[in-house]
């Protein structure tokens, strides 16, 4: 008798993971103790569902994917939900202001996304579709910039 050796080799199928996941920054940092310097890992990243769930996350540890993990852990515990209108765009301008980042949203009908740097990265997890932004301070922090627009964007949260 034969066994059945097909269920064996069957591919398993891979869960797709609810949030996608981009990372917008990532360091090597360093603590000075007494044997020497110490080096760990700081990974920013913004994750969303790209259906209107959107956060940022911070982690840190000893190893990129360790630190990857904790930030993805992090951005979920700081996810906010955002109201889209039917063609995926913002109702209205919205401006705001975190640290010494300022950032306009506005409406663009038809024309995409149009933003820079982490901003852009928030709009597209975010699930926006039809919007224009301009980073309005001198400030080239990602981090900083990536939460001046979840904070742009929690005025149209639910």
């Amino acid at each position: 008798m034969r066994k059945n050796t097909r269920k064996e080799y069957r591919r398993e199928t891979k869960v797709k993971p609810e949030f996608d996941q981009k990372i917008i920054d990532i360091r090597r940092v360093t603590r000075v103790v007494a044997g020497g310097r110490r080096f760990s890992f700081s990974v920013a990243l913004v994750a969303g569902n790209r259906r209107g769930s959107v956060g940022v996350g911070l982690g840190k540890a000893s190893d990129t994917s360790l630190a990857i993990d904790k930030a993805m852990r992090n951005a979920k515990k700081n996810m906010i939900q955002v109201n889209l209108t039917k063609d995926f765009s913002v109702p209205h301008i919205v401006s705001a202001k975190y640290s010494a980042s300022r950032v306009e949203i506005m409406p663009a009908p038809g024309r995409g996304i149009i933003a820079g740097s982490s901003v852009r990265t928030v709009l597209e997890l975010a699930g926006v579709k039809n919007v224009g932004a301009k980073i309005r301070s001198g400030s080239k922090n990602k981090v900083n910039n990536a939460r001046v627009a979840i904070k742009a964007l929690e005025v149209f949260s639910k």
